[in-house]
């Protein structure tokens, strides 16, 4: 087994008012970069290969977070969400009413207008997490919450129909297994960054 760990970027001003960021190149808020200089990776993952997304608010994170510098893996970047980045999910229910709820029901293949599903997200990622195993090397990714819960649905089965087979802490390190046999479980979630 190799070990996997995720960890999603610190907030930014969108994230603080709960817009859709997907592709927008959002950096840290001072309050984000204040939260995450609080956080301190447990020892083990320390000397894992470290990876982030090419989305500066991932790279932020990632430098904080270690003294190495992450590799950049365009792959791991956020689920494109299309015509609902920038806007929150009250905005888009009042606009959009029950196509966005008859959308979302759609679980993997829920699509914003012009942007990915998270089924596309998976299979992007796949291929990533093959070389993750063939390189047989423990690693740490600094990515965003459609990469985690794309990983977790892998993991688990989670068609993305009901809620998620385990509550997600945002500002916690959550470990998975890379399987000798192609496949993915996982090993512990909401592994806490918090230091004391």
């Amino acid at each position: 087994m190799i070990a996997l760990a995720l960890i999603r970027h610190g907030p930014t001003e969108w994230s603080e008012a709960h817009r859709y960021q997907g592709r927008v190149d959002t950096p840290l808020s001072d309050a984000g970069r204040a939260i995450v200089s609080a956080w301190r990776v447990p020892e083990p993952f320390r000397s894992f290969d470290w990876f982030s997304s090419p989305l500066l608010r991932a790279i932020q994170t990632a430098r904080l977070l270690t003294a190495l510098e992450p590799r950049i893996e365009p792959r791991l970047i956020e689920m494109d969400w299309g015509d609902y980045q920038g806007h929150t999910h009250d905005e888009l229910q009042a606009r959009d009413g029950a196509e966005l709820i008859d959308n979302e029901a759609r679980g993997l293949d829920f699509r914003p207008p012009g942007g990915e599903s998270p089924r596309d997200v998976i299979e992007r990622v796949r291929p990533w997490l093959a070389e993750r195993r063939a390189a047989e090397r423990p690693a740490v990714a600094v990515v965003h919450r459609g990469i985690v819960r794309a990983v977790l649905a892998l993991a688990t089965g989670w068609t993305m129909t009901g809620p998620p087979p385990a509550k997600l802490d945002w500002s916690a390190l959550h470990l998975f297994n890379l399987l000798e046999t192609g496949g993915l479980s996982v090993d512990r979630l909401n592994i806490s960054l918090k230091s004391g």
